[in-house]
């Protein structure tokens, strides 16, 4: 389970820095970018030591943790997804993209409107606040995106494909294709793409 997601992890050094050098691919057991393989079983019904997923995260440099830009992938049998976007992030980060959405609208609407992003993953998914956040007005155009908490892209993909010998240049695609997406988030927190 854990060396085939850590060749996996180092064959997309080369092919993610030809997407941007600002996002790594780090091939080690912790501190990397694969996830950790122990579940936490203190609060859970779950005793079993191991989760039964794997999954890695390719991080942008400049934030550490889960909660900064980056690209995603998941694999668990019949769930495997590729996706990219940020996930959670800490409250000025999230500021920051609110910001940007509500004072560049239409940078924003290029980004929910590109072709290929919406061919491949079909819309920004995350979760949202009921109400708008506070000094945002509920008749901006972009409230639904201004009211989320979390801005990511997801895409299905089959065992099949993960099985098979062109699972790499299917991802590498699917972070390509994200582009738009991941390039007005690195831009709102002030980060390079």
């Amino acid at each position: 389970m854990v060396e085939p997601i850590l060749d996996f992890i180092e064959a997309m050094q080369e092919p993610l820095a030809d997407i941007s050098n600002s996002f790594s691919a780090i091939p080690k057991r912790q501190g990397g970018s694969m996830f950790r393989i122990y579940r936490d079983t203190r609060f859970g019904h779950n005793k079993k030591p191991y989760k039964e997923n794997s999954a890695c995260h390719f991080r942008h440099n400049g934030i550490k943790g889960a909660h900064s830009p980056g690209y995603y992938l998941h694999l668990e049998p019949d769930n495997c997804l590729v996706g990219a976007g940020i996930w959670k992030p800490e409250n000025q980060a999230l500021e920051q993209i609110r910001a940007r959405i509500a004072e560049h609208p239409e940078k924003w609407q290029s980004v929910i409107d590109h072709k290929i992003l919406i061919d491949r993953y079909g819309q920004i998914e995350g979760d949202s606040l009921k109400r708008p956040p506070r000094g945002y007005n509920q008749d901006h155009p972009h409230i639904e995106f201004l009211k989320m908490k979390s801005f990511f892209l997801m895409q299905p993909i089959t065992q099949g494909l993960v099985l098979s010998a062109d699972v790499l240049d299917e991802v590498v695609n699917a972070y390509q294709d994200s582009r738009p997406l991941m390039e007005f988030i690195c831009g709102a927190m002030e980060l390079k793409f």
